[in-house]
């Protein structure tokens, strides 16, 4: 892993451009967790966000987390930020050491890779145990070096690389925006997750079905659409199942309605 200096291309420019345009309209932690699990899916994929904001004359951090899995419990996340031992606390610690981008996954070597650093490894199967596994992470500081809000994005798709790292330092400073401007209206509570909203997205759709979404906004049959995507029609019709239970909606038509209410087109 090195430095990255390729920068986005044209279209994750624009998509970067719609996000932070539409990040702007976020007043309410539903529109957060809506937002994360739309177009920011595409950008920079992950299951579970733990996002940690220090509000004024507070020394602490107050955490939020956004699940988006149901192998992610709350145990789990008390497990990772509630303690001195807490894997997202020794985060924390190691990145005010450097206050770049930190990794931590298995098989990782400690160091240092030029716009990131790996501060630790965790014991084998440390990572499985509390289902945080292939995390990124970074923060905001102040110019005294106080912590101002931390993010650390986990169960990550594929290996980490330098361009995970290069898109949180221009993502995280969006979202420390975002989570000050829910934590202004008081809709953060210290120990709630998107589990006490089950109207949202249960679980991120995947590629293959946004897809399947697509053609299902323009009234294609579950015939059609296997034609077109080279599928069997029972394999449409097991992910349309899936859509419409990930969405939390009955029908072909209301998952329209709803993947465009996410900003899933």
């Amino acid at each position: 892993m090195t430095s990255y200096s390729e920068g986005l291309t044209t279209e994750e420019s624009g998509l970067f451009i719609e996000l932070f345009e539409t990040s702007l309209r976020i007043n309410q932690r539903e529109q957060l967790f809506s937002w994360l699990q739309g177009s920011f899916q595409y950008l920079f994929p992950h299951e579970v966000l733990l996002c940690g904001i220090r509000p004024e004359n507070e020394q602490s951090l107050h955490f939020e987390s956004f699940i988006s899995t149901r192998y992610v419990t709350e145990q789990h996340i008390q497990q990772a930020t509630k303690t001195a031992e807490g894997l997202i606390t020794r985060g924390i610690t190691a990145w005010k050491s450097h206050h770049r981008p930190i990794f931590i996954a298995d098989g990782l070597g400690v160091g240092d890779y030029g716009n990131h650093h790996v501060p630790f490894v965790e014991a084998p199967g440390a990572l499985q145990q509390i289902e945080l596994k292939n995390m990124a992470a970074h923060g905001l500081a102040s110019r005294t070096g106080e912590v101002l809000s931390f993010f650390s994005f986990s169960r990550i798709p594929g290996q980490l690389s330098a361009k995970h790292a290069y898109l949180l330092e221009l993502l995280v400073p969006h979202l420390h925006a975002v989570l000050l401007r829910i934590c202004t209206t008081k809709d953060v509570r210290p120990g709630m997750t998107n589990r006490s909203l089950p109207a949202l997205v249960a679980r991120p759709i995947s590629a293959r079905e946004k897809e399947v979404l697509n053609w299902l906004q323009a009234g294609k049959t579950n015939a059609e659409i296997a034609a077109i995507l080279g599928i069997s029609p029972m394999t449409v019709k097991n992910q349309v199942h899936s859509i419409l239970r990930k969405l939390g909606v009955e029908n072909r038509s209301n998952a329209a309605s709803k993947a465009k209410e996410l900003g899933l087109f």
